[in-house]
């Protein structure tokens, strides 16, 4: 019976991470970069390490939302089951990811979607109630915090109009393009695509097929190489140039 209760961590697992590790990882998250020594020496210690197996589910969505968790390593599937029943992937999130943001603040205090793990993996579980705990107390965690939430909204709603308006080739390269390094250069830059490629394409609206049909394409264009799970691209104009043609 699936649950969103953590429960205590292995040993095994708290062998894994040393208390330097974890500590980088939760300044990692924008909003609780600014935490005092004090305050982020009580998070931790009211934090738990859980290992998921490969397709195990993290959480249910419309259960309470309890913990906001951090990926430390692996990979998580976040899902939104519709009201028909349908699930939609909204996005897999990795090392330094967050899990349960929006949901820790809605006014149901459920969890809006699912999360599944793709492969093994392991993340820390911070109880909402500390995390919101720390918001009341501190204004420009708190701002901060909207602010990531703002642009969370914004990535979402640019799913959105992509999925409705956009064809398949126009979801890819928009997908690639929103995975670049910040700013301009001119060598070629390199992301990695880490997430199994049936979800991948889940996420992008199309079938794995469909994907790999697209990613030749590119590559063939000259606008990116593919090695593995490396992607490079070599032509950023070439690979926009491809949103504004039919697939």
């Amino acid at each position: 019976m699936p649950t969103n209760t953590v429960p205590p961590p292995s040993s095994s697992t708290e062998l894994l991470f040393n208390p330097r590790q974890l500590r980088e990882l939760v300044l990692g998250v924008p909003w609780l970069a600014g935490l005092e020594e004090a305050e982020l020496e009580a998070l931790l210690e009211a934090s738990e390490l859980r290992t998921l197996k490969p397709r195990e589910w993290l959480f249910r969505q419309e259960t309470p939302a309890e913990w906001l968790h951090i990926v430390i390593s692996g990979t998580v599937r976040l899902v939104r089951a519709a009201g028909d029943g349908r699930m939609a992937t909204i996005r897999c999130v990795e090392r330094g990811g967050t899990l349960g943001e929006l949901s820790m603040v809605s006014s149901a205090g459920v969890y809006l979607y699912s999360s599944e793990a793709l492969r093994r993996t392991n993340v820390l579980s911070i109880p909402a109630a500390h995390c919101r705990e720390i918001l009341d107390r501190q204004p420009a965690c708190r701002a901060e915090f909207m602010s990531r939430l703002a642009l969370e909204l914004t990535d979402r709603l640019e799913d959105l109009a992509l999925l409705t308006q956009g064809d398949a080739m126009s979801r890819l390269v928009s997908y690639v393009l929103r995975q670049l390094p910040s700013g301009r250069s001119r060598t070629p830059r390199v992301i990695r695509l880490t997430i199994p490629k049936r979800w991948l394409a889940a996420q992008l609206a199309m079938t794995p097929e469909t994907l790999s049909r697209l990613l030749a394409k590119l590559r063939d264009s000259g606008a990116i190489n593919i090695d593995r799970q490396r992607l490079t691209v070599l032509d950023e104009q070439k690979l926009r140039d491809f949103m504004m043609t039919d697939d």
